[in-house]
């Protein structure tokens, strides 16, 4: 990221689904959402199992390069003007929840999918439910029970 990358302007943001504070996209989200509705239905359908083991982790920007996203440009070109602390706070807990799914696959390697569900769901989730707030513009220590589970998973992982 160069200090003088600049923000696209609004109108650009808005058709791209950027949070306009934040420079976020929430549709990166959706890589790690998809794997986490999979775990959570393994102990129904096992066949997901596949699918799971299949999924890696995706940066931000190579995310949007692979989708072929309509609007990857201004979302590539927001990402990179995004203020560091946010970017900062964003990647950490895209790579807390990398690990943490990376774990839940070799739990369905193992062949333990109800526990990777039920893991799943209390430790992946609040993950996910920390970086949506994150792209909308919402930090660690604001009020917001969703962070602050989050924040205790996250602190329990590096505790």
């Amino acid at each position: 990221m160069t200090a003088t990358a600049l923000m696209p302007p609004p109108d650009a943001l808005r058709s791209a689904n950027i949070h306009p504070e934040t420079g976020l996209a929430t549709d990166y989200l959706n890589h790690f959402n998809e794997v986490v509705m999979l775990l959570e239905m393994l102990p129904d359908m096992p066949d997901c199992a596949e699918d799971v083991l299949a999924w890696a982790p995706c940066g931000y920007e190579d995310h949007f390069e692979r989708t072929g996203y309509s609007g990857r440009e201004t979302v590539i070109e927001a990402w990179r003007a995004a203020p560091r602390a946010v970017r900062a706070h964003f990647e950490t807990l895209i790579t807390v929840l990398d690990d943490v799914i990376i774990s839940l696959q070799a739990q369905v390697a193992a062949g333990d999918l109800a526990g990777a569900a039920l893991a799943a769901r209390s430790e992946a989730e609040p993950l996910l439910a920390a970086a949506r707030a994150a792209v909308h513009g919402h930090v660690t220590g604001e009020s917001d029970p969703d962070q602050d589970a989050a924040q205790a998973s996250v602190d329990a992982l590096f505790g």
